[in-house]
């Protein structure tokens, strides 16, 4: 029997509250196979990826954290997204849409939406069909590094790397009980031997969090001895964040280009992404007549996984450095900020908290993530938009005999985020999307051009190292 961890039990339980899934799209070229055998061709992935063949089970009360365990492909996680007009407008507006749905992971935490025969594709030559799976995934079940290894042991032909003692949460009782029955039993027994031990985690959590007020302390000692940088400073909403209200809708864009559009010396794609949103952000708030004194952006940086979890990530707060006019050195200093942050985010010291959380018992958490008031915009805020940024591997992955073309996904959305940005590389190609609220940013496309148009000028004045900025 495996317990979700805490941090996964938090996204979880959030999942009640926002919409917090991931979404990785992958666009093959289409080899012509119907819905049938497409389906059949993930139904035989499946039975060799673990992850895939699990879903949640609740404890009585909360008293215990939920159950992983185990479960059969259904068919209805395979979504045939049939349509006689399948244009590459069309299914990003139903991609769109799709991000607002919600998996129950209680049910089956993930789900596989394929549209076929897609015209109009970013790449394709005039009239070449594709295919675009979007593989739809609980965050309780993976972070961003997860999901792309899950979604690489479903389109490639390696395992899925699981050690043995995660790879089936329900050993004892599988065949020996009807799933329902094991199900309710299986959660009755977590809920029977949580119960003796919630004492002994409550002073494990009072002496951890001694501990983690000691290393505090010390962050801030290092930090005052000029040893660590020190911590990103808060910042005010501006209309990118909304005024508290969850998103209205969802809309998505993507740019399609060569890694190489990106690639420049001494800089990481990541950080010619960031100063390219940095100045795409400062000229549409401009051209709304809003102040643009400050901007920040989120950023995901992986971290080891405790054993046991599935999500191991910090959120660093970035300065995008819109005070600085040059790109050339508006980059400069987002790297600088950018590396700063993973260098005060890495330390040991920082761990501390993420192990008082991690024996907190159950109902305590879930109090605190269901009573969180996640539905007001604060006065002071990490950051005005998202950029998350993952290389998903090589271009060898095929589905239903059509090789990988790009790939790309889509940070959440959230009562504060209304903007977010991804940055996923597959092979030579590399995929910006954009994901927004339509209510808070109504001309999506005006803004994409404005990315597009910042991607080419940061590009260009990081490779001309002798012309003037």
């Amino acid at each position: 029997m495996t317990c979700l961890a805490a941090r996964d039990a938090t996204m979880y339980w959030l999942s009640a509250r926002t919409r917090n899934d991931l979404f990785l799209l992958y666009c093959f070229a289409d080899a012509g196979r119907d819905a049938g055998e497409l389906r059949a061709a993930v139904a035989n992935r499946v039975v060799r990826i673990p992850d895939l063949l699990i879903h949640v089970l609740d404890t009585p009360a909360n008293i215990a954290y939920p159950i992983w365990a185990t479960c059969e492909f259904a068919n209805d996680q395979f979504v045939d997204h049939h349509r006689a007009d399948a244009t590459w407008a069309n299914v990003t507006a139903a991609v769109g849409d799709l991000l607002g749905m919600g998996l129950n992971a209680n049910d089956r935490p993930w789900r596989l939406h394929v549209f076929r025969n897609v015209r109009d594709a970013p790449g394709f030559a005039t009239g070449e069909p594709a295919v675009v799976a979007v593989l739809q995934l609980s965050h309780a079940l993976a972070d961003g590094r997860r999901a792309a290894a899950i979604a690489r042991a479903l389109f490639g032909d390696g395992e899925f790397p699981v050690p043995a003692d995660r790879a089936r949460s329900r050993s004892l009782l599988d065949g020996r009980l009807p799933r329902r029955a094991g199900d309710v039993a299986m959660s009755a027994l977590a809920a029977t031997i949580a119960l003796p031990v919630m004492p002994i985690n409550m002073v494990r959590t009072i002496f951890r969090g001694l501990a983690a007020a000691r290393a505090g302390r010390r962050l801030a000692e290092l930090t005052a001895a000029g040893e660590l940088p020190p911590p990103a400073p808060d910042t005010e909403p501006t209309i990118l964040n909304g005024t508290g209200a969850p998103p209205a809708a969802h809309i998505v864009r993507m740019l399609v280009c060569d890694k190489n559009r990106l690639r420049a010396p001494d800089h990481s794609v990541t950080v010619v992404a960031l100063t390219a949103v940095s100045i795409a952000l400062e000229r549409y708030l401009r051209e709304r007549g809003a102040a643009v004194a400050d901007l920040r952006a989120q950023v995901p940086m992986a971290i080891a996984t405790a054993v046991g979890a599935r999500n191991g990530y910090r959120d660093l707060s970035v300065d995008l450095a819109v005070a600085e006019p040059l790109p050339r050195t508006r980059a400069d200093r987002v790297a600088a900020d950018l590396a700063a942050r993973r260098t005060r985010a890495a330390h040991p010291l920082q761990d501390a908290q993420d192990s008082v959380a991690a024996v907190l018992p159950a109902p305590l958490l879930h109090r605190d993530v269901t009573h969180a008031p996640i539905d007001v915009l604060p006065e002071r805020i990490s950051g005005h938009t998202v950029v998350s940024s993952v290389d998903r591997g090589p271009a060898d992955l095929e589905f239903g005999g059509g090789a990988v073309r790009f790939t790309a996904g889509f940070p959440a959305l959230g009562t504060v985020m209304h903007l977010t940005h991804g940055v996923h590389g597959l092979g030579d190609k590399l995929t910006l999307s954009i994901h927004a609220d339509p209510a808070v940013i109504p001309d999506i496309d005006h803004y994409a051009v404005l990315l597009e148009s910042a991607l080419d000028q940061v590009a260009s004045a990081l490779r001309d190292t002798d012309a003037a900025d």
